[in-house]
């Protein structure tokens, strides 16, 4: 293809470019809407640089990055700043460098520059990598038309090979196969794998060669860039003669060529304008919902430091002037030092003392938190979910990779699930399964979704032994040996089984590819259901093997006599193509012998519709065999025939001809002449194709399901395709209310064929507007607990109209009354806005998965994400959060890495605001005892240090390694997981408590070391000073909070031992070294030998041992309290398996794996094996409070808690004895 039009020349910015007219107005993007374009179109002047020069057409250079060299500085600060943390220290940094600042500067000043460093390199490392994909693309090289020869260029395309994909969107002028057709396949846009035809226009099939093309002068007049992929609008004008351009000559970006050797063709719009870039969204700044909450509490510490120094400031007023007038204050200089403590201005005192406060008391908001976040969540992404061979692939040699880690806790809090179809929940694999031939069924397989009914029912399916002939191959997965091996001469109905495997071979669309043979023929299909009826017609004894555009080569074997094989070629007539309208397919042959028959294939309802009176036995018999067929999951096909007269032939060849020309409504007659003839059929039989679902698809969506997740399927696949995989998969079931809302309604069909677009849009509105109402109606009347779960099906263009905003909110209520949803035929924007739907009006987490570039906007539009790298190009992985090969692996992905970081995340920030509320508070109550003159109870560094080096480690300890449960067990109870969507781990009410203790352990660590040192001596019989009382204050404190964390821990490791020592150790380390060392030039005099005056005192080991246990002792009570009456899920959890030694997982995946893994894989095993874990959970019985709703909710049934004899279920209580295991 070409693109022959280029808009610039080389000397300018993008040098080669592609031509297109009429100066392009900005655009903006709404999803799910074809934006107006002014004015009405544009012209394109073909192998005319000239021309098209002066009109400055957008180049073909793509950018997905966020920032660029100008903008990374501003935004990313920007993006730092909307952080509130931040803008805090940012103005603590600025207040420590005034004179009222009691601390040096450098300790805000210093921690914030390097906080910011660290998050911007962060952030242009992720960007980096973002930049490098673009260049990829925009480099590929790719052959334009330059001065009668073609030469390679990046992105510019003249000529595209077989297999390359289209860089631009483009008008196809001539193609290497015959009649100017190629065949694309459209995956990376509408998620479709099946071939696609496009033609071009008769007038342009000679320009082939270079000199050919140079040739070519033609102006394109078309629409101006939209966002519709299924639309185009256009004229050709060619030698003074106007003709029409239809999507059937439109190859868009994205798409790639196959079974053609090369097509020529020139660029309609480039870069982004294309359409499938107009489909994509900007990349957006995601921040998870827990970072938006702890914002809200970052003001809520705000909030409370504001009241700690209105106090400070409203008694140093007080009592500066009621009781330091003795110390002769009023003498002094008129400085900002001075004015501080003038008793003559009160009013003054308070304003300076609470800026002085406010410096004091700014440890309360703890610096490192977004450091030590930054670095728990790059450590969970790179060593924990990319490393994880429970979510290796390894057919395909493919890892887990989390290409964000803003977003790790998301996952632990996702509510609604928006998923693609083909290619996401499916692998692609069409298998010929079952089938019905006169009246007889053939086929003894059983499908995936009889295993699932089986199950549910708790019956066992005879499983059927393979026969001797049974032979699987791609497409085929069929065994009855009355078929196999040519054995269907003896059935009763041999007549019948020859039409019904000549219709397989004759009737469809495939094209072959490779040598003749039935080992390495491989078939091209428009559709995978085809390519499966073909490949079982070979398997029946009929090879098809040879195409022309007018004939069909069939290898006919056992016809007459086993043994015998026989070439018959059939000369095709006229080929009635399948539609969405038509949900059939014709095809009109002429035997070798003259016979002329009629072979149709299509959906039950229109097979049915036309065929021929009598036989009604057959019929009602293949009727049940479909609903059987249907009921197993199988996608089903009618076949049926009829014999033609030459004479009756004749006659409606003429009309089909006419048809064919028409140059208005033709699609439209070419649908009333095959009325004509496609009626008086007579039925053969049906088939049952089994659409291949991903490995472990169905019980990866049950265990969401038992999790509280609703997922929602959007595809751009018809609605039957949908309708069959949802029951696949098990997200829909027979016992399901269903809602339809569709536009292939007689109604609508009469509206649309008048060819009134306003009428029509008007009365689909209307359509659309009573649906809702209807079915919102009947979902009021249904009992939300013991009615049926119920489930909403509605197509693109209904969708549509009911996103409109006087319909949405309809939607909306509608849909989340529904367990599950499948939206079909619906735009990359329609499901970015679906997605925006729910996450806007909703409020819920969302996560959208998806494998082709026709799901960017909606992994984009979704709180989360995910691509399948699977076989539709990477478009989707490069635009998503998380990466991973199957959708299988969303369980271990959510349920448990997002239940764990979740659980980290959480207990890391509460964590960090109770030691620093603690530790602030031991400051405040000083305040008290020092008259609010902002005297700091700590030594500088010892504030500096205490987030940095003496509390640091152990909590990334808690946020790394921290597990309630097992992997094993966070699968096996999935009713675990909607703790994270309550949020219970990080409410206001958690928030409440860790205060309480929080002041409660502050009171503790500052008045016992306080009254208990005011009668202590040192050895030289010396009371104690204050910066003695702050040091052993200090010491206790770094203790408790430490300690305090091994509490909170549901699994202790040796890192965490080795920190919270290192931690404590460290600081002893540094006070002998800073308390040992004085220089002039600093305030170290004040702390001068303090510590080994303090620890040469048996004081200091009393107060050492005592304050820790006392200021902990509440919180072991309520723990114990809490554990008792008001227990978790995972607590239960872990109380019904405390006697287990583990999940096992280790040895299960060495014995699998064995001898398989690679020194990097075996590296990842051995970090998925660290650290061994030593199990806390103790103190609780199942027979507490909430283990009967637990279990209740995990079966469906609504059991609220009791309250409960505590003593007589102590009394009763007994423990299981369990032998020690050797």
């Amino acid at each position: 293809m070409n693109g022959w039009d280029r808009v610039r020349a080389s000397g300018s910015r993008f040098s080669q470019n592609n031509g297109e007219t009429t100066r392009t107005m900005s655009r903006t993007v709404t999803l799910g809407r074809v934006q107006p374009q002014a004015p009405g179109h544009r012209t394109i002047y073909c192998n005319d640089r000239e021309a098209n020069h002066h009109l400055r057409f957008k180049g073909n250079s793509i950018a997905t990055t966020k920032y660029n060299v100008l903008t990374f500085l501003p935004k990313g600060l920007f993006e730092q700043f909307r952080r509130v943390a931040n803008c805090y220290f940012l103005m603590i940094s600025i207040l420590s460098t005034t004179p009222m600042s009691p601390v040096n500067p450098v300790t805000n000043v210093v921690p914030l520059s390097l906080v910011l460093l660290v998050s911007l390199i962060k952030e242009a490392w992720e960007d980096w990598k973002r930049f490098q994909n673009d260049m990829a693309i925009n480099n590929t090289l790719i052959d334009v038309l330059q001065d009668q020869r073609w030469e390679g260029l990046p992105w510019k395309k003249l000529q595209v090979k077989q297999d390359d994909f289209f860089p631009a969107d483009l008008l196809l002028l001539a193609s290497a196969n015959a009649d100017g057709v190629c065949y694309i396949e459209t995956a990376n846009l509408d998620g479709e794998t099946n071939l696609k035809i496009r033609k071009a226009l008769e007038k342009t099939w000679d320009y082939l060669t270079p000199e050919k093309a140079s040739e070519f002068k033609g102006e394109v007049q078309c629409e101006q860039p939209n966002n519709s992929l299924y639309t185009f609008t256009g004229n050709l004008i060619v030698q003074k003669q106007t003709l029409p351009i239809n999507p059937n000559q439109i190859l868009l970006r994205g798409c790639s060529l196959r079974n053609t050797e090369f097509i020529i063709g020139a660029v309609i719009f480039a870069g982004h304008e294309t359409k499938v870039m107009m489909n994509s969204m900007n990349i957006p700044s995601k921040r998870s919902t827990l970072e938006r909450k702890l914002d809200k509490l970052i003001l809520a510490l705000f909030g409370t430091l504001s009241v700690m120094c209105l106090i400070g400031a409203i008694g140093s007023a007080v009592i500066i002037d009621r009781k330091h007038f003795y110390l002769g204050l009023h003498e002094m200089s008129r400085t900002v030092e001075d004015d501080q403590f003038n008793p003559a201005n009160r009013f003054l005192v308070a304003v300076l003392n609470l800026f002085t406060l406010l410096t004091l008391f700014s440890p309360i908001i703890p610096i490192s938190l977004y450091v030590s976040i930054e670095m728990i969540k790059f450590f969970q992404s790179t060593q924990f979910i990319n490393k994880d061979l429970r979510m290796y692939h390894f057919e395909s040699n493919t890892p887990a990779l989390a290409r964000t880690s803003n977003l790790n806790e998301e996952l632990g809090q996702v509510e609604y699930i928006f998923s693609d179809k083909t290619g996401t929940l499916t692998r692609n694999l069409m298998e010929f399964f079952k089938c019905s031939i006169g009246g007889e069924i053939y086929g003894t397989g059983i499908t995936e979704i009889e295993r699932g009914v089986a199950r549910q029912k708790g019956t066992k399916i005879q499983e059927v032994e393979k026969s001797a002939n049974f032979k699987k191959e791609k497409g085929f997965n069929f065994d009855d040996p009355r078929l196999l091996l040519g054995a269907w001469r003896n059935e009763p109905n041999p007549d019948n089984c020859k039409e019904f495997f000549r219709c397989l071979a004759i009737c469809h669309t495939v094209l072959p590819e490779g040598e003749e043979s039935p080992e390495k023929i491989r078939y091209q299909a428009a559709s995978p259901d085809e390519a499966a009826l073909v490949t079982a017609a070979k398997n029946f004894g009929f090879f098809f093997y040879r195409r022309t555009p007018t004939m069909i080569y069939v290898r006919e074997s056992h016809v007459e006599k086993l043994g015998k094989i026989e070439d018959v070629s059939y000369e095709i007539l006229n080929v009635l193509e399948f539609n969405s309208t038509r949900k059939r397919q014709s095809v009109v042959c002429r035997y070798p012998d003259g016979r002329l028959v009629l072979y149709c294939k299509g959906a039950d309802t229109v097979i049915y519709e036309r065929l021929a009176d009598g036989s009604e036995d057959l019929k009602k018999v293949s009727r049940e065999y479909l609903e059987q067929f249907g009921s197993s999951g199988l996608r089903t096909l009618c076949l049926a025939y009829r014999d033609l007269s030459p004479d009756m032939y004749e006659r409606w060849n003429e009309k089909f001809i006419q048809a064919k020309s028409s140059l208005r409504d033709r699609e439209q007659k070419l649908d009333e002449v095959g009325e004509l003839i496609e009626k008086d059929l007579i039925m053969i039989g049906c088939t049952a194709i089994e659409d291949k679902l991903q490995e472990g698809v169905p019980a990866c969506i049950e265990t969401l399901s038992k999790a509280g997740i609703k997922i929602w399927v959007l595809t751009g696949d018809k609605m039957e395709t949908a309708i069959n995989i949802a029951y696949a998969c098990n997200l829909i079931n027979n016992e399901m209310k269903k809602f339809i809302i569709s536009s292939e309604t007689d109604a609508i069909r009469e509206v649309e064929d008048r060819g009134d677009q306003v009428e029509t849009a008007r009365f689909i509105r209307e359509e659309v507007k009573k649906e809702l109402q209807k079915c919102f109606d009947e979902v009021q009347q249904i009992n939300s607990i013991s009615g049926p779960k119920l489930t909403l099906i509605i197509d693109g263009k209904c969708l549509m109209y009911a996103l409109e905003p006087s319909l949405r909110v309809m939607l909306l209520n509608l849909s989340m009354s529904c367990s599950s949803v499948v939206c079909c035929r619906v735009s990359p924007l329609q499901k970015a806005q679906v997605t925006s739907l729910v996450k806007k009006g909703a409020k819920k987490i969302t996560l959208s998965i998806g494998d082709g570039a026709n799901d960017v906007s909606m992994i984009q539009a979704a709180h989360i994400g995910v691509g399948i790298s699977g076989q539709e190009g990477m478009q989707a992985v490069m635009a998503s959060d998380f990466a991973i090969a199957q959708f299988r692996f969303l369980t271990d992905l959510l349920l448990v890495h997002g239940r764990w970081s979740y659980l980290r995340i959480c207990k890391v920030v509460v964590y960090f605001f109770y030691k620093n509320l603690t530790f602030t508070l031991t400051q405040f109550w000083f305040t008290f005892q020092c008259g609010f003159s902002g005297q700091r109870y700590y030594d500088d560094w010892f504030q500096s240090l205490y987030n940095v080096i003496f509390t640091s480690l152990p909590v990334i300890m808690l946020g790394l390694f921290e597990k309630d449960v097992s992997a094993s067990l966070s699968k096996k109870y999935p009713e675990l997981y909607k703790e994270g969507m309550r949020n219970v781990f990080f409410t206001w009410r958690v928030v409440a408590i860790w205060a309480f203790f929080s002041v409660y352990q502050s009171l503790v660590l500052y008045y016992f070391v306080a009254i208990s040192s005011s009668s202590a001596q040192n050895s030289s019989g010396k009371i104690f000073g204050l910066w003695d009382v702050s040091t052993m204050a200090f010491t206790s404190v770094v203790v408790t909070v430490n300690l305090r964390l091994l509490m909170m821990c549901n699994t202790i490791t040796r890192y965490h031992y080795i920190t919270v020592g290192g931690s404590v150790l460290a600081w002893f380390i540094f006070a002998f070294i800073y308390c040992g060392i004085m220089t002039p030039q600093d305030r170290q005099e004040n702390v001068y030998f303090v510590i080994y005056v303090l620890m040469s005192t048996f004081y200091f080991y009393f107060t050492l041992l005592l304050v820790p246990v006392v200021a902990l002792l509440g919180d072991f009570i309520y723990q114990g309290v809490q554990r008792w009456f008001f227990p978790y899920n995972y607590q239960i959890v872990q109380e019904i398996h405390k006697h287990e030694p583990g999940d096992g997982w280790t040895q299960m995946m060495e014995m699998e794996i064995g001898n398989q893994l690679t020194p990097e894989e075996a590296r990842s095993l051995a970090i998925a094996q660290l650290p061994r874990e030593i199990s806390k959970h103790t103190g609780f019985a199942f027979d507490s409070p909430g283990y009967e709703s637990f279990f209740a909710s995990q079966l469906g049934i609504y059991a609220p808690q009791k309250a409960w004899d505590v003593a007589r279920r102590a009394s009763m209580r007994s423990k299981p004895k369990i032998g020690k295991k050797n």
